[in-house]
């Protein structure tokens, strides 16, 4: 908790000290970061595996029922959703990432590049190492990354109000003893089950702005109890008794 405090309080600082000179600062400024340190700023036009990176954190930050490609081109879809990001932690909404965007993050990230509200173990209570699912460990590991960074945004958008994971990646044999479907998201590692103190149909309805393909929520079979949210490619919605689907 010190170190996250002292985190959040550098950003801070270099915030305000930028506003205080009242020029642009640049990326260069930006203190290092244990997980990712960005070198340049970035605005529409830039390529590179920088704006992947970027990409990652902001893609939570979409408009309804968009899905941001990290695909390490700053486009327009990028731009808005850097916007959204900075405004939604009280920055200037230039669409351009620079010093105090990348010190935000920095003070939301911990050195495993989770966001801070959000561990590899809440979205992994089956397999430690990753293994036995649908796709390599690895790559299970970075979509269940993916996802936190999504739910940090959306936790952030519904009023810093804790959600809790009940489920995330799943092996196919965890899969299978919880009776989970043959196809199930969460062997992928892009999937969660939401719990916590905002309604289900709460979280079900803000889903829809932070980039989850997958949503499925109260009336749907199964789904009473949570709210299932996840990175599939296309686009199925279902909560009936919230009005979804």
């Amino acid at each position: 908790m010190h170190r996250r405090a002292l985190r959040l309080l550098l950003a801070i600082v270099m915030t305000a000290t930028a506003a205080i000179v009242g020029t642009v600062a640049t990326a260069g400024t930006a203190h290092a970061d244990e997980c990712y340190t960005w070198n340049r700023n970035l605005a529409r036009g830039a390529t590179g595996s920088d704006v992947t990176q970027l990409q990652i954190r902001v893609a939570g930050w979409v408009g309804y029922g968009e899905v941001l490609a990290l695909d390490g081109d700053f486009g327009p879809a990028t731009e808005a959703a850097v916007k959204r990001f900075q405004s939604a932690y009280g920055l200037s909404a230039t669409g351009t990432a620079g010093s105090a965007t990348y010190s935000k993050i920095y003070s939301l990230q911990d050195p495993d590049c989770t966001p801070i509200h959000f561990t590899y173990a809440e979205l992994n209570r089956c397999n430690s190492d990753w293994s036995g699912g649908a796709v390599s460990a690895s790559t299970a590991k970075y979509n269940a990354r993916r996802t936190m960074w999504k739910l940090e945004a959306m936790r952030r958008k519904l009023g810093d109000v804790p959600i809790q994971v009940s489920s995330g990646f799943r092996s196919k044999a965890c899969n299978d003893a919880v009776g989970g479907s043959p196809t199930s998201r969460h062997m992928y590692g892009d999937a969660a089950d939401l719990v916590g103190s905002p309604s289900f149909c709460t979280l079900a309805k803000q889903a829809r702005y932070h980039g989850f393909n997958g949503i499925l929520g109260p009336g749907y079979p199964g789904h009473n109890d949570h709210v299932h949210v996840d990175g599939k490619s296309g686009q199925y919605w279902s909560a009936p008794s919230c009005g979804i689907g």
